[in-house]
């Protein structure tokens, strides 16, 4: 199925309707296909055909979500790239996908003004055709672009906008990255598919989004947990019907603490680059704080032993890494890295990645339960613990801490009282205090950089 045979309910059959909002001024979904269309025209000008890749290094913008959709139109393969990230792993994604051109901040950005705004002929593209590549954050080695196609994210946006109920009559306020899975595939697909209005935010900026949430007033907001964690400090919420989390683990407690102030749930969903969206809790129904709820309807779950390692399928998962024709499936299921548990009523719990399991004197240790005690304690604002070679366990945790604003909290009293209530081989061997821990610019954690930060024992 390709995309805009999806699209076009909204972009052609709402012509006129109200769609984006961007820095003051509001588009309708007719001025956002006119002006992707001048941008299809003015990529084949430049000599782009199907299957050809753009490279592009831009934070959000209402060109960014133009150029996502000219790209989908002419079957050029959309590649975005971490604003964050520096020559070295830029030039290794460049090198890695060949684009025919590469977009970034740094040189001024084409004017498609003078090409036709009528949509070009979209051709005949099937639903396995490659729409973008999105390369993984590259932490156990080189980064790899998955390729998902045109009907991964047909499937996704479509599973999204019936479990989560989207609609024209939604609002939703996007300050996530387009260049990452999150707000791509989860927010501009949702958008283009349920037709809501969309107000676009460059970055999540705690004050300013704050203002922004007044203003807009939305009912649905896609988040990471480290913008809630800074969302308890704003005054009010205004009701929304729906808040999601994703992208990494949120800790019970602040999904406890948003609760308890603004009165409402956080709904916390699991997916990743390579498979889009795989779980959530339910808008209808239990949302069990801790877990990422139940499989998407026609995607299947797995937990295997003996590392409790989880495997999905489904029409999520995307048809491998390019450039990679190794074997990417193992007998039809993707292996994610992740470490988990299932319930008996289909409830998926995460208990960190396979590489962070801590395996100390035979035990098996999960880092995100001891993680989860620690933030409980008060004088506590961030935990990672990670594994550290020992010569008579093989390996040990430790934890690095933040402490909270003004806390006074000494590492023998945090010990102590982990050792109160964790089994012996849990407990932490050092606590290691910083400033900040280390984060993409998703917020997850970015624990093979905490090694360095430890020393020696």
């Amino acid at each position: 199925m390709h995309l805009f045979h999806l699209f076009d309910e909204n972009l052609l059959g709402r012509a006129n309707a109200p769609a984006l909002e961007w820095q003051g001024q509001t588009y309708t979904f007719g001025e956002i296909e006119a002006a992707s269309n001048q941008i299809a025209g003015w990529l084949a000008a430049q000599g782009f055909v199907a299957g050809d890749r753009l490279c592009v290094q831009l934070p959000n913008s209402l060109f960014v979500v133009q150029l996502f959709l000219a790209c989908l139109k002419l079957g050029v393969i959309y590649i975005p790239i971490n604003v964050l990230y520096r020559d070295r792993e830029v030039g290794h994604i460049l090198q890695d996908a060949a684009p025919r051109l590469f977009l970034h901040a740094g040189e001024a950005l084409p004017s498609a003004s003078g090409y036709p705004s009528s949509r070009p002929n979209l051709g005949v593209l099937a639903g396995s055709t490659v729409a973008a590549l999105i390369y993984t954050s590259g932490t156990t080695g080189p980064a790899k672009g998955a390729m998902l196609t045109h009907d991964n994210f047909a499937f996704n946006a479509m599973a999204l906008r019936s479990i989560w109920n989207l609609n024209s009559e939604d609002r939703l306020l996007l300050a996530l990255p387009l260049f990452h899975v999150h707000g791509l595939g989860n927010g501009i697909l949702t958008w283009l598919v349920a037709g809501y209005r969309l107000r676009l935010l460059e970055r999540f900026e705690a004050k300013l989004t704050e203002q922004e949430f007044l203003s807009f007033r939305p009912t649905v907001f896609f988040g990471v947990p480290t913008m809630y964690v800074r969302m308890l400090d704003w005054a009010a919420v205004p009701p929304a019907r729906l808040f999601v989390s994703g992208s990494a683990p949120l800790a019970e407690h602040t999904h406890a603490a948003f609760r308890e102030k603004f009165g409402a749930p956080i709904l916390e969903r699991y997916g990743m680059t390579e498979a889009l969206m795989i779980a959530s809790n339910p808008l209808h129904g239990e949302r069990r704080a801790g877990t990422v709820g139940l499989a998407l309807p026609g995607v299947k779950v797995e937990v295997r032993p003996p590392e409790q390692e989880v495997f999905v399928q489904g029409p999520n998962v995307c048809a491998g890494y390019w450039g990679r024709p190794g074997p990417f499936l193992e007998d039809g299921w993707f292996r994610t890295g992740d470490i988990g548990a299932l319930s008996e009523d289909g409830y998926l719990t995460l208990n960190g990645r396979k590489s962070d399991l801590i395996i100390s004197s035979g035990f098996n240790i999960y880092p995100r339960e001891i993680e989860e005690y620690l933030l409980e304690q008060p004088e506590i604002q961030e935990a990672a613990v990670i594994g550290v070679p020992d010569a008579a366990k093989g390996e040990v945790p430790v934890a690095c801490l933040v402490a909270a604003s003004g806390a006074k909290i000494d590492a023998e009293t945090i010990l102590g009282r982990c050792r109160e209530s964790l089994a012996s081989f849990k407990v932490p061997r050092r606590v290691i205090w910083l400033d900040r821990l280390p984060r993409n610019a998703l917020g997850k954690i970015q624990k093979h950089l905490l090694a360095g930060e430890i020393g020696p024992q």
